[in-house]
């Protein structure tokens, strides 16, 4: 969505898109009528029914108001469906608000219950009431086996690293953050959400490393699961990030540096897989790496009703709508579809291959950088003695040959001692030297 030079939208209002002088008291019909819509959309809020941006007065102020009527106003509860975004146009702030279909329909407005003056829905540019029919078909086809209402394997439940990740992120969590965060079924027990995000869970997530182009020879076998889904996505991109090694290639005029995979879109991917993911059965997303590939696969599909075709289009309807929300706390994910829209900048539709149960994305490394690994360059009797920690030091040496051993201890997790260690072993099978000092200085693979 853009302006054009006299601060008028390019585009009229349409099934995803409304206009809004003010925040006015039919602001909750047009956001109940894109969350039962297929497609979701946005309202903008400061500009007239022409398209012209008026701007708003206060807009920090209609900001608060906006989410506090959305939460209050409407149910099922919406966090996590939603966007609200400030935009500012030569010196004039409207409002942007982008709504996600959402997966219990219907949405109605609290006050007037699950009726025709409760419940809305978008056709064309026009927002209408639901027939008593619209929504008794909506209202039997509704997720009712979600992770907020399945209770949990266990209720001894702590949440200490999930406050952590709070505090770190500004947003301590109060003395009712589970039942903010909606960690309790109707019966107030602990259900699937709580547990995935807590200290200790059977929730296994595992990253897969292969020799070759199959499942015959499989090399590493890591777990990064049991603990909070915060923790566990973190664990598995430092670790894809470790293995997205930079090869370089020096030539008389310049140096190149390739990564196996683009590290941004390959996030997103992960990022997606762990937030869309159908937790109902405690299946988890796997991670596989391949001689020529990295698969991701999540369990679960697509959620009923969308096409590839719309996913691929930028249409966002988050399956887990309460990770989206904790996940967008922690700045992990940005505005509703940006994701896909990163994934689809580096790469085409095509890396999706979507089965009734299962949702793969399949990211083929360019083959003019897939090299072998450094440890297949030296000779094959240093290789078998080069441990899996010496790769990674290497791997990180590749991608920066000026980093400390401090940095390295710091990727890795472990002492400064142990990179030492490390390092001493490298150095003494003469596959790694030091150019210069620690300050000035850089490392050197030798090949």
């Amino acid at each position: 969505m853009g302006l054009s030079r006299n601060n008028s939208m390019k585009d009229s209002e349409s099934q995803m898109i409304e206009y809004k002088l003010i925040l006015n008291d039919r602001f909750e019909r047009s956001a109940v009528a894109f969350l039962n819509s297929k497609t979701g959309g946005s309202l903008y809020i400061g500009v007239n029914d022409a398209g012209t941006v008026i701007g708003v007065k206060d807009a920090d102020e209609v900001q608060l108001q906006i989410a506090d009527r959305l939460k209050n106003n409407i149910c099922p509860p919406v966090l996590g469906l939603y966007d609200i975004i400030l935009q500012e146009e030569n010196a004039l702030t409207y409002i942007k608000v982008n709504f996600s279909s959402g997966s219990e329909k219907p949405y109605y407005i609290k006050k007037h219950g699950m009726t025709p003056e409760g419940c809305f829905i978008r056709v064309g540019s026009q927002t209408q009431s639901l027939t008593v029919q619209m929504i008794e078909n909506l209202f039997a086809r509704r997720t009712r086996n979600n992770i907020r209402v399945i209770e949990a394997p266990r209720q001894d439940l702590t949440f200490n690293q999930l406050k952590i990740y709070y505090e770190e992120h500004k947003m301590p969590l109060n003395d009712h953050f589970a039942a903010n965060l909606e960690f309790y079924t109707p019966e107030k027990k602990y259900n699937i959400l709580a547990y995935l995000f807590s200290d200790e869970n059977g929730i296994s997530i595992k990253v897969a490393k292969y020799k070759g182009k199959d499942k015959v020879d499989l090399i590493e076998n890591e777990e990064y699961g049991y603990c909070s889904l915060l923790k566990a996505t973190d664990r598995v991109l430092d670790k894809l990030r470790i293995e997205d090694r930079t090869f370089t290639k020096i030539t008389s005029k310049y140096r190149q540096e390739n990564p196996l995979y683009d590290y941004i879109a390959t996030r997103e991917a992960v990022i997606n897989a762990f937030v869309h993911n159908d937790y109902t059965d405690l299946m988890t997303p796997v991670f596989e790496l391949f001689s020529d590939r990295l698969e991701i696969t999540s369990y679960g599909g697509l959620i009923d009703g969308m096409t590839k075709e719309e996913l691929t289009s930028g249409i966002s309807r988050p399956r887990n709508r309460e990770i989206m929300r904790i996940f967008k706390d922690m700045e992990l994910v940005e505005q509703l579809g940006s994701g896909m829209n990163r994934m689809l900048k580096v790469y085409t539709p095509d890396i999706f291959r979507i089965s009734p149960n299962f949702f793969h994305v399949v990211l083929y490394f360019d083959k003019k950088n897939s090299e072998p690994d450094v440890t297949e360059t030296v000779t094959e009797t240093v290789t078998e003695t080069v441990t899996e920690r010496q790769k990674q030091i290497l791997s990180l040496i590749i991608k920066d040959n000026k980093i400390t051993t401090s940095e390295l201890a710091a990727e890795l997790a472990v002492t400064r001692m142990t990179i030492s260690r490390e390092i001493s072993a490298l150095k003494s099978l003469k596959i790694l030297e030091r150019i210069g000092g620690d300050k000035g200085g850089h490392w050197k693979v030798i090949k």
